[in-house]
């Protein structure tokens, strides 16, 4: 069954966007790329002179030999931090690098940031499916080593080029889904955070104490929730990590000198050793059986990350002015539950959430929230990137459903930066991650309205939301037209399934979305404005009628109870 976005909204303009400055949680251990989308910033790194950044530059700045980043934004600037993952600094630009971004690398950089922000999940190869490949008969020699092919033999034991059947047959036992899967994550919310953050980029390399102090805990508190909450210690949950990592960049094709720097091994023998250690098989061995079977292709998530990387190196070597790459093609998640209302922004393309048998569409410019501890799938089509803007406790929002609202093209600036924010590095000063809320605050509680009872008729259930979308225009609180027959059966409808009137059923409705806008402290005018009254004493009148309470009254008692 697929749903039209909940309501239209968002057609305003949208407000200014402030200045921001880099305040990353630890001294750098990544190289960064600070691309300016639109305005203006400012980059200094130790003691050095201001490098200023204009709208269609960027700038690469190594990991190494640099003890602080001063990175601040001007007010109404949009730029994108790209974080390359540790692992790359050896395939990556030893020295500051300023460019320009080429014309049609734009939204290419933008799906970059998508994918570094968002938590990776399996996306091509899941552990089942390479496992699957590597028990199917070989479809004869593997090629010579390219780019989505295994490695060559140079350098490798004789007994490493040309393995024993018997001795691979004996080593495959140890290739289960399983042992291919990544660790399970904890859930402390400090171990949560660093097993996230090493899920997105193994390579980082620090102590369990600098770990610590990232997430304000101590490193004897997170050694003990990753041991309590995962039967693995610290050590051993990040090296299987790296090894779950390493078998999607070996699969996506890099050779085992790429994989170790990717993945955070010191040198080719130290992932070589572990990884046999763990599947049995060494790292050649893996990836020329994988590529020997039929159907071997594709990338994971993080996979398709390191691809997109070694093509952001390319733009910046190539003096010459580089082809864009491709976007990435069709793409869903496995269907998972969220214990925080996550809301989802749709920049370019489509794509969908299913939630049971219901699949809500996810056009151009529509923002939805996705509610927590409900099951659900959600997808992109191809040439499509979507970005996260934020999140919410249910606590703080109260959703059943999803709520999806529509924004014009004049607010992608600022939403993009919204995403931006979100994340820590690169925010306001004073950045409330709640502000996100009140771009919503009126489509929550048209929200929290339909707690007031629906009919179930369709039609009579369309006119109901149908007057929740109109609620704040002019004329809004007035009957949708119908014809006779119809408004008579949709007024009986509403007789018999609600207990109340059509006229009843949307005052009801009007005066709970005024009380849920009076206790988030917006003034009674402005409420009065934003459910259709022209005039605040007829709202505070009809308000009064229904609640027993003026609405300064209602909102000066909700302020004593949250005190």
């Amino acid at each position: 069954m697929v749903l039209p976005s909940s309501f239209a909204a968002g057609s305003g303009c949208p407000p200014p966007i402030p200045g921001a400055r880099w305040s990353p949680a630890d001294a750098p251990v990544r190289p960064l790329l600070l691309w300016v989308r639109t305005g203006t910033a400012h980059v200094r790194l130790d003691d050095g002179p201001a490098l200023h950044l204009q709208g269609g530059e960027g700038v690469w700045i190594p990991a190494d030999g640099r003890t602080e980043r001063a990175i601040t934004t001007e007010p109404g600037t949009v730029a994108f931090p790209l974080c390359p993952h540790a692992g790359v600094g050896a395939r990556g630009l030893p020295e500051l690098k300023r460019f320009d971004v080429p014309d049609g690398w734009q939204d290419w950089l933008i799906q970059l940031f998508n994918l570094q922000v968002t938590p990776f999940s399996g996306r091509g190869y899941s552990p089942e499916a390479i496992e699957e490949l590597l028990r199917r008969p070989s479809s004869g020699p593997p090629a010579p080593a390219t780019v989505g092919r295994p490695p060559g033999p140079e350098g490798l034991a004789a007994e490493e080029r040309h393995p024993a059947p018997e001795a691979l047959a004996a080593k495959e036992r140890h290739l289960t889904p399983e042992a291919l899967a990544p660790p399970t994550m904890p859930r402390a919310r400090g171990a949560r955070a660093v097993a996230e953050e090493l899920m997105r980029d193994p390579a980082l390399d620090l102590t369990v104490e600098r770990w610590a102090s990232r997430v304000l805990s101590s490193a004897r508190t997170l050694r003990r929730d990753f041991l309590a909450d995962t039967g693995l210690t610290f050590e051993r949950w990040r090296l299987r990590c790296r090894l779950a990592a390493a078998v999607e960049f070996l699969a996506a094709g890099y050779d085992v000198d790429q994989v170790a720097a990717l993945v955070g091994f010191a040198s080719r023998n130290g992932l070589t050793r572990a990884f046999k250690g763990q599947f049995g098989l060494t790292p050649h061995e893996f990836g020329r059986k994988l590529f020997a079977r039929p159907g071997a292709g594709g990338l994971t998530q993080r996979a398709a990350a390191a691809r997109h990387t070694d093509d952001l190196i390319r733009m910046m070597r190539e003096t010459d002015t580089p082809a864009a790459p491709e976007m990435l093609p069709p793409a869903s998640t496995p269907s998972h539950t969220n214990d925080i209302h996550v809301l989802s922004w749709m920049y370019r393309g489509s794509g969908y959430l299913d939630i049971g048998d219901r699949r809500y569409e996810r056009e151009r410019g529509v923002a939805t929230w996705i509610p927590a501890e409900l099951e659900h799938v959600t997808g992109l089509r191809e040439n499509s990137v979507s970005l996260p803007l934020g999140n919410a406790a249910t606590a703080d929002l109260h959703l059943t459903a999803p709520l999806q609202v529509r924004f014009s093209s004049a607010w992608d600036d600022y939403l993009m930066f919204c995403s931006i924010s979100a994340r820590p590095a690169l925010r306001p000063d004073d950045h409330d991650p709640r502000h996100i809320l009140d771009l919503f605050a009126e489509q929550a509680a048209a929200q929290r309205a339909l707690s007031v009872p629906m009919p179930t008729d369709p039609r009579a259930r369309a006119v109901a939301m149908e007057c929740l979308r109109r609620i704040g225009e002019p004329g809004g609180a007035q009957d949708p037209e119908t014809d006779g027959t119809q408004d008579a059966e949709i007024h009986r409808a509403f007789r018999d399934e609600t207990g109340m009137t059509l006229g009843r059923w949307r005052y009801a409705a009007r005066m709970r979305i005024a009380r849920d806008l009076l206790t988030g402290g917006a003034p009674p005018s402005a409420v009065a404005r934003r459910i259709g009254y022209a005039h605040l004493p007829t709202f505070s009148a009809a308000f009064s009628r229904f609640h027993g309470l003026s609405p300064r009254e209602y909102q000066e008692r909700e302020a004593a109870r949250g005190r």
